[in-house]
């Protein structure tokens, strides 16, 4: 069994109790978590507010050096990180082989960047005066991170908070835990107590590491219900929040486009993951002009990915996370099919794989703005695709939304892709080339799907707090100090 890793030290959690863990492609658990409570979110976090006074100190240097050998270490057990990855959440062994390095690259991306600026130097108002900004670290930071990609998402908090100076305390989904705590050993090049993980169910350890008092900051990607929770029970203290939430992602395909390039980047924008993806492709809008010949082509990349066991060398898909995943996934398709939509491809459990949480990546059409599943996050493997006649009414239709993680546009006409860009409220725009992350680019919602950013420098200052220094280096009598004249 993994343990929870607070202060340098495994623990087995003080309730005593586990989380067993299963395999969304088997249905078999492979192992068993620590049920964590409150008595382990104290010691997490009284652990990591005792590293931090320290810590915040140490040298930009230093600090890049323990960042890189992270990256090193966890490269040497990249095969070992992924299988793992790949047991407990379902995606194929190639996918999770790449978040591997992607998290490596995190790290390694951080490092540098914290060494190069702390804050400015600003104009002063007056002679013989020096006006800067320091950029200091808030204190112990809380991260909260989802089953779908749990060491990606992981490390989008994780790397940016350690290297603004701030200890961290990390919650993983309870779906998805043994990856996480499987890092500790990496973490090792930190001092005791800068890294803790702690795993377990949200009610039971996720909300008292939120209530703390000596937690300073929240980081959570997720839904939407928990992150209002979690804002609210943070409102009450003051402390800050970076919420990541649900996305409903437009994807609006030109007729100016080889539609073979756009049917494929549109069905992996759509499927990756099976859908399990905050920023999959949830709505695509075709020109009329071309739409036939889209849904045609779409279709048949759709029916060509493989479905199997994701640690199977020619698969494309794996299973969903869980039973009650897919369910919602069923659920929301019939009522689709029942307020009109129509199916083309898909919509069932495959026949020939009787174990696993598998489904089949599923294609709609008819479908308007009425219709839950245009409204609302899918997070599953259904393309609804929905011909337009004009630039003007897809851009009005993928912004038609409470929710704005992402959006894409397959054109190659500069004014459409400018136009859509400049009207569609999303925190990453995609043009030609959907779903791809930047360490050096900020990633974050608009509306509904969250607030303030990750990566880039956009995230380190998210984890910081600013200061303004004003330094007169001549003591004198202003002029301006009482008496009036």
């Amino acid at each position: 069994m993994y343990k929870q890793w607070i202060n340098g030290d495994f623990y087995d959690g003080q309730s005593g109790q586990t989380i067993a863990v299963t395999n969304p492609a088997t249905e078999e658990v492979i192992d068993h978590a620590p049920r964590g409570n409150a008595a382990d979110a104290d010691q997490a976090v009284q652990a990591a507010w005792k590293a931090f006074h320290e810590w915040k100190f140490v040298p930009g240097l230093e600090r890049a050096e323990m960042m890189h050998e992270f990256s090193r270490r966890l490269r040497a057990k990249k095969g070992y990180i992924a299988r793992l990855l790949t047991m407990e959440g379902g995606k194929p062994l190639v996918e999770n082989l790449d978040e591997v390095e992607w998290v490596a690259a995190c790290f390694q991306y951080y490092a540098e960047v914290g060494r190069d600026y702390k804050g400015k130097v600003i104009a002063p108002v007056f002679h013989h005066q020096i006006n800067f900004t320091v950029k200091e670290p808030y204190g112990v930071v809380v991260c909260i991170v989802p089953w779908n990609y749990p060491l990606l998402l992981m490390s989008w908090k994780v790397a940016a908070a350690l290297t603004a100076g701030n200890t961290v305390v990390i919650k993983p989904s309870e779906f998805t835990p043994l990856s996480t705590l499987a890092l500790a050993e990496m973490f090792e090049s930190f001092p005791r107590g800068v890294v803790n993980i702690v795993s377990g169910f949200g009610s039971e350890v996720g909300e008292p590491l939120v209530e703390h008092p000596r937690v300073n900051k929240i980081a959570f990607t997720g839904g939407v219900t928990t992150g209002r929770k979690i804002a609210v029970l943070a409102a009450q203290n003051l402390k800050k929040v970076s919420l990541e939430l649900s996305g409903n992602d437009p994807l609006i395909v030109c007729d100016d486009v080889d539609l073979d390039v756009a049917a494929r980047g549109a069905a992996w924008a759509c499927y990756l993951n099976m859908g399990q993806v905050c920023t999959s492709v949830e709505r695509i809008y075709v020109f009329k002009s071309v739409a036939e010949k889209f849904i045609d082509k779409f279709i048949a990349f759709a029916k060509s990915l493989r479905l199997g066991d994701p640690m199977g060398p020619s698969v494309d898909l794996g299973p969903m996370i869980n039973e009650a995943q897919r369910r919602k996934v069923e659920e929301k398709l019939a009522l689709a099919l029942k307020q009109g939509a129509t199916l083309l491809t898909g919509g069932k459990r495959p026949a020939d794989l009787t174990k696993g949480f598998y489904f089949e990546p599923t294609v709609i059409t008819t479908v308007n703005h009425d219709m839950e599943i245009m409204k609302t996050e899918t997070f599953g493997p259904i393309a609804p695709i929905m011909p337009v006649n004009d630039i003007e009414e897809a851009v009005r239709l993928a912004d038609d939304s409470e929710f704005g993680l992402g959006a894409t546009i397959y054109t190659n006409n500069m004014e459409y892709a400018m136009y859509a860009m400049e009207n569609i409220h999303a925190g990453t725009f995609w043009i030609n080339d959907p779903l791809t992350d930047n360490d050096a680019g900020p990633f974050g919602g608009m509306r509904m799907s969250g607030m303030n950013r990750e990566l880039g420098t956009d995230g380190l200052d998210n984890f910081r707090d600013v200061k303004h220094v004003h330094l007169d280096y001549k003591i004198e009598a202003k002029p301006y100090w009482y008496p009036y004249k």
